[in-house]
């Protein structure tokens, strides 16, 4: 036997040791799992024959894109499920050490209600979509141990306290009685877990629950999540797109496809002696700082820029600018941008990048003329935004494109991919009517690798890689001298997120567009962007070359962002966590 087909055995066999090893300890056991979909087409199989166990206290990373049957597998074992929903096989949930289990799929309702919150809890991706906004958060905390028997106003106010300081929520005996727009996103993510925590049950179900989190507070959460396995003893099923975020906290990793396992194992198996092709294909697609982009044409000669930007002329230039909010009831100014300076030239793509509210889309909205400044001077494509006239700007618009971060809410949903690419063009009077533009939106599709026939589509009849490359041919529909993409990739899977931004840099290459690329994924924005600037809390704390920025930080703030930054390698995301906890001790 050849060496690497020893390895590979022994690998197997390992990984096959550690399944029967769980199995014996299995809080949850899955058992050829299917789950069918009625749909006015016919029904449709999401789930088809998976398996996999869930092992006490321990962390499960379940990883794959977006239609892999990811979700429906977690909402299944709590049996959150639509009844349009057809179930097969059974979820065994051995609540006690001793007992042998009950089928999930064949519980009574009654059994069904204590069972939730009680022996398992989910946390759902968007806090927004859960936490009640006319209700305080401690209202809600206290309505699970309400329905779960508890009466008395003085302990159930004292739980909820109790778990909010778990959790991390500061000042917890007084924001126990706050709103839910009274909190941060991470925050809001935060009191979601505590919710989840507050009965102890046995098994937390998190369904993506960092995605479109800052880095710093992703690793924060993460951090949570590890607490409720280390201090709380639960296990931890994480439903992530993130191979970083499984490297960080997964203890073992399932890998789904079109509704199949295709590979299950330890995560350093899974990590570093991958046996199927598609965890393979995931892998590669990872972006990793230090990475740089390279595209190719179809004769597989590298795409790249034909002009050095450096000697390009400038197409933004910000001097000193401010942009301040007036604060209502009473309440202060906010200023949002504090003296920035900076400029974008033609053909450059310059990356900005920081946490929520740093000032980041603030600053992309003015340089688009849908911010005013209030201060300093910025100059775009040589006309000054302080002060300035819609009549005046209104020609330079059909010069600037806007790349949204969730294409799904700036496409007019009762429009076709047709009527909303075409818009634009019809606005500045290149066509009358979208019927005319027909052909010319065709040719842009195209260009952005869609077929010609999903202009006859809806937006939620694409997924969302597709939308994104939509929203991508709507930006470009008028031949920018600018563009402006805001978050453009931080909702979608590694492979599309690849796809996404292969197409980008080609375009950009061949267009020569300038571009202010705002996100804050550093690896991201290290594959693209000529010069980074970091912005924190409205001001630049730093601002370089690339590679300079990223591998030689010299502001407290942009090493923090990196070393939240989760790799996709766990032995050296351990020690990249460290160094994370080592800067977190410093600052306090």
């Amino acid at each position: 036997m050849s060496e690497h087909g020893g390895r590979n055995a022994q690998s197997t066999q390992s990984t096959q040791s550690t399944q029967s090893t769980q199995a014996g300890d299995a809080l949850v056991d899955v058992k050829d799992l299917s789950v069918s979909f009625m749909t006015d087409a016919g029904p449709i199989k999401a789930i088809d024959g998976v398996d996999f166990v869930i092992p006490r206290k321990t962390v499960v990373g379940v990883v794959g894109e977006s239609g892999s049957g990811k979700s429906v597998t977690a909402r299944s074992i709590i049996r959150l499920l639509p009844e349009t929903a057809t179930t097969g096989g059974a979820i065994y949930l051995r609540a006690d050490d001793d007992g042998d289990g009950v089928d999930v799929l064949t519980m009574s309702v009654r059994d069904l209600q204590r069972m939730r919150g009680d022996a398992a809890a989910m946390v759902f991706q968007e806090p927004n979509s859960v936490l009640n906004p006319v209700y305080t958060i401690g209202w809600q905390i206290e309505e699970g141990l309400r329905a779960h028997g508890l009466t008395d106003k003085k302990q159930l106010r004292a739980k909820s306290i109790e778990i909010l300081d778990k959790v991390g929520i500061p000042d917890a005996a007084t924001r126990v009685d706050y709103y839910p727009h009274q909190f941060s996103g991470g925050q809001k993510q935060r009191i979601v877990i505590a919710m989840a925590l507050v009965l102890n049950p046995g098994l937390i179900l998190a369904d993506e629950p960092t995605t479109a989190l800052d880095v710093t507070v992703q690793a924060e959460i993460l951090d949570l999540l590890r607490l409720a396995r280390d201090e709380f003893g639960a296990s931890v099923l994480i439903i992530t797109h993130n191979m970083g975020v499984v490297a960080d906290i997964a203890d073992q990793v399932v890998v789904m496809y079109r509704g199949h396992v295709v590979e299950q194992g330890s995560v350093d198996q899974i990590f570093y002696d991958p046996q199927a092709d598609y965890t393979k294909r995931l892998l590669a697609a990872v972006p990793r700082i230090g990475q740089r982009l390279v595209v190719r044409d179809a004769a597989g000669d590298v795409i790249e820029r034909k002009v050095d930007w450096r000697a390009e002329p400038v197409v933004v230039k910000a001097e000193h600018m401010d942009i301040t909010y007036p604060g209502r009831f009473m309440q202060p100014d906010f200023k949002a941008v504090d003296d920035v300076s900076f400029e974008i030239h033609r053909s450059e793509v310059l990356g900005l990048v920081g946490e929520s509210g740093s000032g980041k889309s603030t600053t992309g909205r003015a340089i688009a003329g849908l911010q005013r400044i209030s201060g300093g001077s910025l100059d775009v494509l040589g006309m000054e935004m302080k002060g300035f006239k819609e009549r005046r700007f209104k020609p330079l618009r059909e010069q600037i494109g806007f790349v949204f971060q969730d294409p799904g809410s700036s496409f007019d949903p009762l429009m076709t991919i047709l009527e909303n690419v075409a818009e634009p063009l019809i606005v500045h009077g290149r066509y009358r009517t979208a019927a005319q533009a027909r052909q010319y939106v065709g040719e842009l599709l195209e260009m952005v690798q869609l077929p010609r026939t999903y202009m006859n589509r809806f937006p939620h009849e694409l997924s969302g890689g597709q939308r994104q490359r939509a929203s991508l041919a709507r930006a470009l529909a008028l031949k920018p001298s600018l563009l402006i993409a805001d978050e453009p990739t931080s909702a979608l899977d590694v492979s599309v997120q690849a796809k996404v931004l292969e197409l980008f840099k080609t375009l950009q290459a061949e267009i020569g567009f300038a571009c202010l690329f705002i996100t804050h994924d550093l690896a991201v924005v290290d594959m693209l962007a000529d010069r980074i600037m970091v912005m924190h809390k409205g001001r630049i704390v730093e601002h370089g070359d690339s590679s300079q920025i990223m591998r030689h930080p010299s502001d407290p703030y942009t090493k923090k962002l990196l070393a939240s930054l989760p790799v996709p390698d766990p032995r050296e995301q351990a020690a990249h966590r460290e160094e994370l906890h080592e800067l977190l001790a410093k600052e306090a």
